[in-house]
């Protein structure tokens, strides 16, 4: 009797199928498309535009650049620089103004409080008693959800009046350099 099936894997030569099946075992690599030559950029071409360089230019880091392309790209990012820095000072700005005027709104705040604490015609007397009767009022509180101006608050988000305000993310200051590849 011969030894056929016992000697399957003591063969000499690595297969086809036995490569496919190591090779999705291991996880290392991908065949499952092969990349055709338009995938690939030429080798004159220039890494902006990926059409052949009329007057070449190469980084330190070895990327193949037309002149005239990095020129138009390094102006391009310029412009775009100084849009968004000056978006972003107007941000700024603006949030100067409101930190403003909510500091002014406080002060008024507080020169009114003072004004109405100052102008009391009414004696200490009265004001024991009116502040008695708010203790009283709050110990006899209701236990109902409607009560003390609460039915006039809506739980409701999608009530017009409740829906949140969609805020403009804040910007960061842009970067200054231009970046290749």
């Amino acid at each position: 009797m011969t030894r056929h099936a016992r000697n399957c894997t003591a063969g000499a030569v690595y297969t086809y199928h036995e490569k496919q099946k190591d090779a999705s075992q291991s996880g290392y690599g991908t065949q499952n498309e092969r990349v055709g030559k338009d995938s690939i950029k030429s080798f004159d071409c220039c890494s902006l535009t990926l059409q052949p360089c009329r007057t070449p230019v190469v980084s330190p880091e070895g990327h193949l650049f037309d002149k005239e392309a990095l020129l138009q790209y390094m102006i391009t990012k310029k412009t775009e620089y100084c849009r968004k820095l000056k978006e972003y000072e107007k941000q700024k700005h603006k949030e100067e103004e409101e930190l403003a005027e909510l500091g002014r709104a406080e002060q008024q705040s507080k020169v009114n409080d003072f004004l109405k604490r100052e102008n009391m015609v009414k004696k200490q007397n009265d004001i024991y008693k009116m502040k008695s009767q708010k203790r009283s009022e709050k110990n006899v509180s209701s236990i109902s959800n409607m009560a003390n101006g609460l039915d006039k608050q809506l739980p409701s988000f999608w009530v017009p009046s409740e829906t949140p305000d969609a805020k403009k993310a804040p910007m960061q200051k842009p970067v200054r350099n231009v970046m290749l590849s």
